[in-house]
């Protein structure tokens, strides 16, 4: 009886020990949880919508601002701003998990955060498989293992059709606007790159070295882009439509000035899938406006 006993006592002991959640982060941090998280902040919109794909939404209490996808999103205490973080308003929410963003959130922001004492997860996916891996590990540590698993699934088989049909095509060089007074725009390293090879597409300022850079009117014109990507704006004077006098530059003398949901492009979650399907259209056609006999 004693030895049935201690075996059991064993069996519980390591089911206790195998019940311990153990993944890697995007920033190589070991992150350890005792028992799946049920009470998670996201410090960032596109970690709001990667925990909701994941099959984690009701286990989100509270998000950063601008985390309004999906709709359920919206309706979630805000802790903080770009700016700026409620640290009284977080431990209140008295949550499990942090999942925070390294790009978005200050050094100052994480280290406060980090002081609580709660699990602290960084969310920097650079790389289109990088948003599989990221439902599946924030899957895991929420105990939605079977949702992030199929939501992975299904993202990866988009991604997979879209590079099936566009990477070959020919190259299109392409500058991607994300602000015009002063110009910003994005780096190789940013997932929207990841995104432009996928349609055979060539970000002209993939060399940049820091993520968003601010780059001039004549770096520009400089590079003479085939197409100008840029979000969609309300005021037509605005965005992309500041380089329409400029007709030297090919993109504007073949008229592939295009406009897309930027949210679609920049935030790293399965609904960039639906932006790189708008993103190639949009190559297409830039394509489609070459002088004949020009590849």
């Amino acid at each position: 009886m004693l030895a049935l006993l201690g075996a059991s006592a064993g069996m519980v002991a390591a089911g206790a020990a195998q019940a311990a959640i153990t993944v890697r982060d995007d920033a190589g941090n070991t992150v350890t949880l005792a028992k799946p998280a049920q009470r998670v902040i996201a410090m960032a919109p596109h970690i709001t919508e990667l925990l909701f794909a994941a099959g984690g939404g009701e286990r989100v209490v509270g998000a950063m601002n601008f985390s309004d996808y999906p709709e359920a999103a919206k309706r979630l205490p805000l802790i903080g701003s770009d700016a700026q973080i409620d640290l009284e308003r977080v431990l209140a929410l008295r949550p499990d998990l942090l999942v925070v963003w390294q790009s978005g959130n200050t050094a100052r922001q994480i280290e406060q955060l980090k002081s609580l004492g709660v699990p602290v997860f960084y969310s920097e996916p650079k790389k289109l498989e990088q948003v599989a891996t990221s439902l599946t590990r924030l899957g895991q540590l929420m105990g939605t293992e079977a949702v992030a698993q199929a939501a992975a699934q299904d993202y990866r088989q988009k991604i997979a059709a879209l590079s099936a049909r566009y990477a070959a095509r020919p190259v299109v060089r392409v500058f991607y606007q994300i602000w015009e007074r002063p110009i910003y725009t994005l780096n190789g390293e940013h997932i929207a790159s990841d995104a432009m090879r996928v349609c055979g597409g060539q970000n002209v300022f993939a060399d940049e070295r820091v993520p968003a850079p601010n780059v001039s009117s004549e770096a520009v014109l400089k590079a003479n882009p085939e197409a100008i990507i840029g979000g969609q704006r309300h005021d037509a004077e605005s965005g992309i439509q500041i380089w329409r006098k400029v007709t030297a530059m090919e993109a504007v003398k073949r008229g592939n000035l295009f406009m897309l949901d930027s949210e679609l492009l920049v935030r790293a979650t399965p609904r960039i899938a639906d932006g790189i399907a708008v993103l190639c259209e949009k190559l297409e056609t830039a394509r489609q406006h070459r002088p004949a006999g020009k590849p």
